[in-house]
């Protein structure tokens, strides 16, 4: 069986499905009615519906998932820590596409057999490791049994998402019209925000986020695929796409600016260094553009930008750091006082950690709540899948040179990588679902590019 790896990855499915059903029941046995869950009469039609298409036609499969990852709603089965339980739409259709894929594989023997990229063997360490981890904090009592598994089952979701599109890419055709969906689909929800900001909505979110959306979210999903627009535009020839892609430029940066979220505007500049460094055309332009922004700033930024930037050095609080007086804005402080409790309770299991859920709600750093639930072991592997990734693209980038859209794809999605690093340092940012989804959806297409056929003269340009 371990010298097959469709057979790991089908027997892990099943019992990912089979365990979060049983979780999802515990967590709210009455998910199932109509008056707990509204969408349920949707879910029990199209469910089925989603199965048999991507039991028959996968990639039309996979564009559902794409639309569905920032436009679907969800929905609360409980609270843990101080942090809700939340299962979204796409959730399910993930786990319906993953079992038709899966089926699919089975019934056609020369279909399922699993890529071996090189993210696989940093992504199996990790996820053996976090699960042990979670499996011991269950035993220590730090972590509740449901809650834990349930965390780590859906955290899971990611990396199998990643083995689905690996294996189903075929060419490069595919692979383009699956990058301009996701163009789209960040298009429809910026466009969204910028009508929650003229309706007079203070900070915008994705779609169907309820009454409290989570700005700085959408902010690190707009950073990472503005990074790639920005970087289609820099290199691709044709003069239509670039205009496309243009417009839908403004109004992703424009969504970016109403979030409010500083953090994503400094993982947005970072990224903007990133593609200085990466692009292989417009780099004088790029430079040139951040030497004129600089002492126009005052005047070019919008003026809530700047009083939100401004707010950031009021003397609302006070803390003390390195051993000095500094006084700061709340959300600043509130940071701080969450960092310095993550290390509290990280002290109490050091190296193995105590589990997933087990950070709750304290942890608003990616490497805080990583030392929380999976001690300095699970950092490192965590880590370790980090570099892979960044490691791989650049492989890619390098074999891309034939193909302005491609290699440009690649430089775009490496600056937006720099980016979400910078934003995980002030979010969890890469255990969020509307972030994720579409990251391990593009590291899949771009560690794969190299390897697939050529696009037909149709897509070329």
């Amino acid at each position: 069986m371990f010298n097959n790896p469709e057979k790991i990855i089908g027997t892990f499915l099943v019992i990912f499905l089979f365990l979060l059903l049983i979780f999802i029941i515990l967590l709210k046995p009455d998910f199932f009615s109509k008056s707990s869950f509204p969408w349920m009469p949707f879910v029990l039609i199209s469910a089925p519906l989603v199965f048999i298409t991507a039991f028959t036609n996968t990639e039309f499969a996979l564009l559902i998932l794409i639309f569905s990852m920032l436009l679907s709603p969800e929905f609360s089965l409980g609270g843990v820590a101080g942090r809700a339980v939340v299962l979204r739409l796409d959730d399910i259709f993930l786990l319906i596409i993953l079992l038709g894929w899966f089926t699919k594989s089975a019934v056609n023997k020369e279909v399922g057999m699993i890529k071996i990229t090189p993210l696989n063997k940093p992504i199996w360490l990790y996820s053996v490791f976090y699960l042990i981890a979670t499996l011991v904090g269950i035993l220590m009592s730090s972590v509740n049994i449901k809650e834990g598994l349930f965390y780590f089952l859906k955290y899971s979701e990611y990396f199998l998402l990643y083995f689905m599109v690996c294996n189903i890419l075929k060419n490069r055709e595919q692979a383009k019209f699956f990058i301009y969906a996701m163009v789209f689909v960040a298009l429809i929800t910026s466009a969204y925000a910028c009508y929650e900001h003229y309706i007079g909505i203070a900070r915008v979110s994705a779609p169907f986020e309820g009454k409290s959306g989570e700005a700085n979210t959408l902010g690190g999903y707009l950073v990472l695929i503005i990074a790639i627009v920005s970087s289609l535009i820099l290199n691709v020839s044709l003069i239509r796409t670039k205009v496309l892609l243009g417009v839908s430029l403004v109004v992703m940066f424009a969504a970016l600016l109403f979030t409010l979220s500083r953090g994503s505007w400094i993982a947005c500049c970072a990224a903007f260094l990133g593609l200085m460094f990466f692009s292989r055309k417009g780099k004088w332009f790029l430079v040139v553009v951040s030497v004129l922004l600089i002492p126009f700033f005052t005047v070019v930024v919008p003026r809530f930008v700047f009083e939100r930037i401004r707010y950031t050095f009021e003397a609302q609080v006070e803390r003390k750091l390195m051993g000095r007086r500094i006084f700061m804005d709340l959300a600043t402080a509130e940071r701080i006082d969450t960092l310095t409790n993550s290390i509290l309770k990280w002290k109490k299991s050091p190296f193995l950690g105590s589990g997933a859920s087990s950070a709750g709600a304290t942890a608003d750093n990616q490497y805080a709540r990583l030392l929380i639930e999976t001690g300095v072991i699970g950092v490192f592997l965590f880590l370790n899948i980090m570099v892979a990734i960044f490691k791989s693209s650049l492989r890619s980038r390098a074999r891309l040179k034939d193909s302005d859209f491609f290699y440009a794809l690649a430089s775009g999605f490496i600056a937006g990588y720099i980016g979400l690093i910078v934003h995980s340092l002030g979010a969890a940012t890469f255990i969020l679902i509307r972030i994720m989804e579409p990251f391990w959806f593009l590291t899949a297409i771009v560690i794969m590019l190299p390897e697939l056929e050529q696009s037909s003269e149709l897509f070329k340009g």
